[in-house]
């Protein structure tokens, strides 16, 4: 009889071995001792000494190559099929069943020998049975006569008992069957006579399923990618082999997680390594330190491309660490930094979430969160490394995420370690996340368990903040307390303008509008349609750089007429006037300045920024300050004509009269402003775009909506709401909840709401190159509108009634290029002369609706004295006597009414 090579795959009983063949790991074979007996392991009770009759046969050969003959087979009952009996020889010579026969764990069958022929078997068998008598003798194995019954379980009643009772104590097993790459059934012996048999997922890793079939329908699953593979490398190296367990805790479904250990290691490690598993995030928290390890065994498999990860792609390395400074905390999540030579820009932390706003127990956390990031980063240097991009989705665009390093610790960490934020969920496939996210995830445990900020069952202490700015008397009362104070501390909340500040005092529960006294900084833009003054932009940006979220102190000096706290702000103890004036962002106010104790250092820096040419003194000629200090003359004032240095009076000078026509297109109803046309070849030329622009948008291949959410600033077209014809518009603001845009039509100049569905992309041949804004700012000139609501009202009823949507001529009285451009203007019907008493301000003037201006400005001082001003007040002065409009009660324009005039 030959003798066959093979490995053996497992033990069944003490005298049955399963073997593969060592060319075809899958070609197995049952082979089973000859002329022996082994006591049987069954679900419903184990015969005695059957688990240790089956274990010495283990530890003798599962997983090493043997030799086998076959003295023997006999046909099955169930399929005919024929069973192989006979002798497995051991890498050490020595032979089975002869040697589990003389230790006493095998017992010769009743009918051993009666159909035996060959001399081979009569000789095999004449040695068993005289080992067997051996053992009998000594006493061995299954002859011992008392014990071998091991009490066997199949279930565990309470998983999460079982795992609080084991959790941090090695319980050793046997791996009884391999599932899949991460699922076992292992016999855990809990003592010498009780043993649980479970299955148990390995801990940290998924591993792709192998072929199965469905419960509910009974159909075959096929097995997913690599999933074959995964299930024979645990089987090769751990099928029926001794492990170590340590129970971690239990999954959603009950079973229990758990790290296997074989001698040379943890074995998820090694799968990962192969790359036939992936790491799972949600065993890190039961892993602790370990789900280090496995995640750099999974990026060793991501790097060699095999297995799972053959068709990876690496993310894109970091540029490494970033020295930046916080400039800004929007959130508890996201904050604005800048670098040294880079603009500012917005980031989010990686990996986590601040309190949810959707969520009533966490929403009351935000402040307290934010401040809490605020106190530690705001205006510090901070290490930033970018760790990816968070996809643009429900309307946000696309951001980068990054790991934030303060003095070492990891600012996100310190979050979620106080129970100011939570830890994102990502994605299997998902890099782009922090690279200490095992170590959030444990925190955010140890938060919740100690039941830190937002995990507390205790809602915070709220405060509310008053605006003591909302109207002139609450900002009295609070300024008559606050200025018999110095240097009161606040927080800058926000920042409106170089020298305007929304401010925050906590221990007075305070919101105030802060304006600096002494100096004044150019305007800003207020909109995407706005044009900001010379350095405005520029000022802005330093005074947001400078004071946004900084702890700073506050004097107050007094409140302006709106509500506004004028008054000086120091931060880092430095009169932030001072700086402003350093880097020529603003000028003084002389008369001011003179009158409050720190103006010498502000005249002092002022002069500084001048001697370097800095700002707003680029151009700065000292000798043209040195002739307006030589030269008596000034300019004329409101109610004098000017003067000769001989004292006669000098005629004014006949003014260059500029008449246009145009057509009213819009009328603000809050501020009586007006939108215009020049009629000429601008008009023109939009009435034939509007003609191919409507076309264009008829087009079927036209009608895609916007690609991405519009940004304020933005040029789109835009669906009227009442025609449903297209028309060029720029976005003012966007919400991005509601997901709609305010836009202005910008070649009439009314404004509406709109859903982005109503938005398209403005084709490049209709843009603003191509034909600019049509619709023109203009102001009526030398009137004053009151700021009574009723009468604005009345005022815009006259004004959209006799006006809008007509053609007039405009008599250009000045165009205000620091306004963006506005127009001052007369306006006269083209039908009637054109003499200040029979224009459209003069109409206004004398319905009562407007006063003629009582404090000019430079340029309108040039027509004091002349029949221009003389004729608004003659119509003035009749409307007050007749008690029309506002001066039905006598008193629209005396003095103290004047005072609440624009």
């Amino acid at each position: 009889m030959s003798i066959n090579q093979a490995m053996v795959k497992s033990v069944l009983s003490g005298d049955t071995l399963i073997l593969t063949s060592t060319k075809n790991p899958h070609q197995e074979r049952t082979f089973c001792l000859a002329f022996v007996n082994a006591p049987r392991m069954k679900r419903e009770g184990d015969e005695p000494y059957a688990f240790e009759s089956r274990d010495f046969l283990r530890k003798l050969v599962v997983g090493k190559v043997v030799q086998f003959q076959i003295i023997y087979n006999i046909p099955l009952s169930s399929n005919g099929q024929l069973r192989d009996y006979g002798i497995v020889i051991l890498q050490d010579g020595r032979i089975l069943p002869r040697l589990a026969v003389a230790e006493g764990w095998v017992k010769l069958r009743d009918e051993a020998g009666k159909n035996t022929e060959s001399d081979t078997a009569k000789t095999l068998l004449e040695k068993l049975k005289s080992a067997e008598a051996e053992a009998k003798a000594d006493s061995r194995g299954l002859w011992a006569g008392k014990g071998g019954r091991i009490e066997s379980k199949y279930e565990v009643p309470d998983p999460k008992a079982f795992a609080e009772e084991w959790k941090g104590k090695p319980i050793d097993g046997i791996v009884e069957q391999v599932l899949t790459g991460d699922r076992l059934i292992v016999r855990l012996k809990i003592n010498a006579t009780e043993h649980v048999q479970t299955l148990v997922l390995i801990a940290g890793i998924r591993a792709p399923s192998t072929k199965r079939t469905n419960p509910s329908d009974g159909k075959e699953q096929e097995a997913e990618a690599f999933g074959e593979e995964a299930q024979f490398f645990i089987e090769h190296r751990l099928l029926q082999r001794g492990v170590s367990v340590n129970i971690l805790g239990v999954s959603p479904q009950g079973t229990l997680v758990a790290s296997v250990m074989h001698p040379n290691g943890s074995i998820a490690e090694f799968v990962l390594r192969e790359g036939l598993a992936r790491c799972v995030d949600h065993h890190s928290t039961m892993l602790g330190p370990d789900m280090a390890k496995l995640r750099e065994a999974e990026k060793h498999a991501k790097s060699k491309k095999i297995g799972l990860f053959q068709g990876h792609v690496p993310t894109k390395a970091s540029a490494g660490d970033t020295e930046v400074t916080v400039t800004r905390v929007q959130t508890a999540d996201t904050i604005y930094v800048r670098s040294r030579t880079g603009p500012e820009k917005r980031v989010n932390l990686s990996s986590i979430r601040q309190p949810k706003p959707s969520d009533p127990k966490q929403a009351p956390f935000q402040v307290e969160a934010k401040e809490f990031l605020r106190k530690k980063l705001i205006g510090k240097h901070v290490k930033m490394t970018i760790d990816g991009k968070k996809a643009a989705s429900d309307g946000y665009e696309e951001r980068e995420v990054a790991t934030v390093m303060q003095n070492g610790k990891n600012v996100a960490l310190q979050l979620v370690e106080s129970g100011y934020a939570s830890v994102i969920r990502h994605r299997r496939d998902d890099d782009d996340r922090s690279p200490q996210y095992d170590e959030l995830l444990a925190s955010e445990v140890a938060a919740q368990e100690e039941k830190k900020g937002m995990w507390s069952e205790k809602p915070p202490a709220t405060k509310a903040y008053v605006d003591y700015s909302e109207s002139l008397q609450k900002a009295k009362v609070q300024a008559s307390v606050l200025q018999r104070q110095k240097k009161v501390p606040a927080v800058v909340d926000f920042v409106k303008g170089a020298s305007r500040f929304t401010v925050l005092i906590p221990r007075e529960n305070a919101k105030l509008t802060l304006v600096l006294s002494c100096i004044r900084a150019p305007r800003s833009a207020r909109s995407a349609t706005d044009t900001s003054e010379p350095f405005g932009q520029e000022a802005h940006d330093f005074a947001s750089r400078k004071c946004m979220q900084r702890d700073v102190e506050i004097d107050i000096e007094g409140t302006d007429k709106v509500g506004g706290f004028i008054g000086t702000l120091f931060i880092n103890r430095e009169n932030f006037s001072k700086l402003l004036l350093e880097e020529g962002l603003a000028t003084v106010h002389a008369y001011s300045a003179e009158q409050s104790p720190h103006g010498a250092e502000l005249f002092a820096a002022e002069k500084k920024a001048k001697d370097a040419r800095k700002g707003l003194w680029h151009d700065y000629d000292p000798s043209a300050d040195a002739a307006e200090e030589e030269d008596p003359t000034s300019a004329p004032t409101n109610g004098t004509a000017a003067t000769a240095t001989n004292g006669t009076s000098t005629p004014p000078q006949a003014r260059k009269l500029d008449y246009r026509e145009a057509v009213i297109t819009h009328i603000d109803p809050l501020t009586l402003r007006l939108k215009l046309q020049l009629i000429g070849t601008g008009t023109g030329a939009l009435e034939e775009l509007m003609s191919k622009f409507r076309s264009f948008h008829l087009s079927a291949a036209n009608k895609a909506s916007l690609p991405n959410p519009p940004k304020a600033g933005d040029y789109v077209a835009a669906r009227f709401s009442e025609d449903g014809s297209w028309y060029r518009a720029r976005v003012r603001r966007n919400d991005r909840e509601a997901k709609t845009s305010e836009v202005v039509y910008v070649d009439y100049g009314n404004e509406e709401k709109l859903p982005w569905a109503e938005l398209r992309t403005l084709a490049p041949q209709f843009d603003a190159k191509t034909l600019k804004p049509q619709a023109q700012e203009a102001v009526l000139a030398y009137v004053q509108w009151p700021t009574a609501k009723e009468y604005i009202a009345d005022a815009y009823a006259y004004l959209n009634q006799n006006v809008n949507g007509r053609e007039m001529v405009a008599s250009v009285e000045y165009t205000d290029a620091k306004d963006n451009g506005v127009m001052y203007v007369v306006l006269f019907s083209k039908d009637l002369d054109r003499t200040v008493t029979e224009s459209v301000n003069a109409d206004v003037v004398g319905e009562g609706l407007a006063v003629v201006k009582r404090v000019l400005k430079g340029w309108e001082k040039q027509v004091e004295g002349t029949e221009v001003l003389k004729g608004l007040r003659e119509k003035e002065a009749q409307a007050r006597e007749e008690r029309v409009g506002g001066w039905e009660y006598g008193e629209f324009g005396d003095d103290e009414v004047v005072d609440k005039l624009r």
